[in-house]
């Protein structure tokens, strides 16, 4: 890369597959590059001293992990703040309002903005009585279903209405990837008490995209007291997950009995005409007059996520806002052409496999493709290998020049990870856990 905004434009990328949609606009979009320095010292800078002070504090590990995954070294941040604009303070008490109103910066992520259907009007009814009254409705709600149905919305209408009626509560709302990178940086930097204060300290925990945890041994040994002190304290705990907790293969039997000891809600794809509503009312936010055919056929043509029904309009109002075409069925026949043929590209894939073993086994990403040959690493060297085999259907010659190893390693790579899958329940699901995580 050539630039120092290059190399943040894909820290950007890598940090906004690995948050929530809501943190990455709120917190991540707008990082501006100062400087590069001294080899290793990137200084950052943020839109307030509000924000500065939340991305150093929460995320601060995760624009390293971005760095080093795509620098290929570690990098020490240094933050500055924006001079303020005019009508806001220097301390950025216009994003702490922001954020205070409107959870996440989302003013849409309220159940007042939640287009309901039979699909998930459960789910939606039982996040409203969470909120209306918590530790007191159900504990833990469990809510799962595929991505991009709205599970991420309802937790933060959660967040909003418990803010509402009290602001008192201390309110800790994260993403699994975060909890899981936050316990990897306080075992290693010895702050563990701190981390679990953070945590153990909450009136009310959400946790999104739960499955994540799978095959996480420490992680989950955290969470499960983490858990199990907020429950015993009548603290409300909101869980979000792609599956039920029974299908979480390699989570442990505790946790999973724990997940299901309030309630749990599924999400499904919506039908039809909810379909159709999520599109009006995505085109009625933008101000965009968007013709009821136009809206039947991109419900008719996008049937299992809302945000590729979102993107759909968000690009016929670009369309319409940059070059003035009226939204009609033809330019959105071309507008939804490549969502439909929409297929990761392998290297994208190698990346997710690659990060997502680092962080089940406890490693770099950098060591599984380097040299190291101590046990930890090279059983998830073979575990990579194995993985990206099963889900790309590489030839053994392309993964081998993706690792710089000859042909006959990763043969015995592969071969010795079937071998131990196949006698190894717990590996197996562990692998399992792995691969459903990755083609989310």
């Amino acid at each position: 890369m050539d630039s120092i905004n290059e190399v943040l434009e894909a820290v950007k990328a890598y940090c906004k597959e690995k948050t929530s949609d809501a943190t990455y606009a709120f917190y991540i979009k707008d990082i501006k590059a100062v400087s590069f320095e001294n080899s290793n010292t990137i200084t950052l800078e943020l839109r307030s001293e509000f924000v500065m002070k939340i991305v150093s504090d929460r995320y601060t590990a995760l624009l390293k992990e971005a760095f080093k995954a795509i620098l290929g070294f570690d990098v020490e941040i240094l933050y500055v703040a924006a001079p303020p604009e005019d009508g806001e303070k220097a301390d950025g008490s216009a994003d702490q309002r922001d954020e205070k109103s409107l959870p996440s910066g989302r003013y849409d992520f309220t159940f007042e903005n939640f287009i309901k259907g039979p699909s998930n009007q459960f789910a939606f009814a039982a996040a409203q009585a969470v909120a209306a009254n918590p530790s007191g409705a159900y504990n833990p709600l469990f809510i799962y279903g595929p991505s991009g149905l709205g599970k991420t919305h309802l937790l933060n209408a959660i967040q909003f209405e418990i803010k509402k009626n009290h602001p008192d509560f201390n309110i800790v709302y994260v993403d699994c990837e975060m909890f899981t990178n936050e316990t990897i940086s306080a075992i290693k930097t010895a702050t563990m008490e701190q981390f679990r204060q953070k945590y153990r300290k909450a009136d009310v925990l959400l946790i999104d995209d739960i499955q994540f945890l799978a095959g996480k041994e420490s992680t989950q040994e955290e969470f499960f007291h983490t858990f199990n002190t907020l429950h015993n304290d009548g603290r409300q705990i909101v869980i979000a997950s792609d599956r039920p907790a029974k299908e979480i293969k390699s989570l442990e039997e505790r946790l999973r009995t724990r997940f299901e000891w309030g309630l749990t809600a599924d999400i499904q794809p919506p039908d039809f005409e909810t379909r159709v509503a999520i599109v009006k009312r995505k085109a009625e936010l933008l101000n965009l007059d968007l013709p009821n055919d136009v809206a039947e056929y991109i419900a008719n043509h996008l049937k299992q996520n809302i945000r590729q029904l979102e993107g759909a309009v968000k690009k016929l109002n670009a369309y319409y806002m940059l070059e003035g075409i009226e939204p009609c069925i033809g330019v959105t026949t071309t507008a939804i052409k490549d969502t439909l043929n929409d297929s990761q590209p392998i290297p994208v894939t190698i990346e997710k496999i690659l990060n997502e073993v680092a962080r089940t086994y406890n490693v770099m990403p950098a060591d599984i493709r380097g040299k190291k040959r101590n046990a930890n690493v090279s059983a998830a060297r073979q575990m990579t290998m194995y993985i990206i085999r099963e889900v790309t259907g590489m030839s053994m010659e392309a993964i081998g020049q993706e690792f710089q190893r000859d042909h006959s390693t990763v043969v015995y790579s592969i071969k010795t990870m079937e071998e131990n899958i196949n006698r190894d329940q717990h590996l197996k699901e562990m692998c399992s856990d792995i691969m459903k995580n990755v083609r989310t």
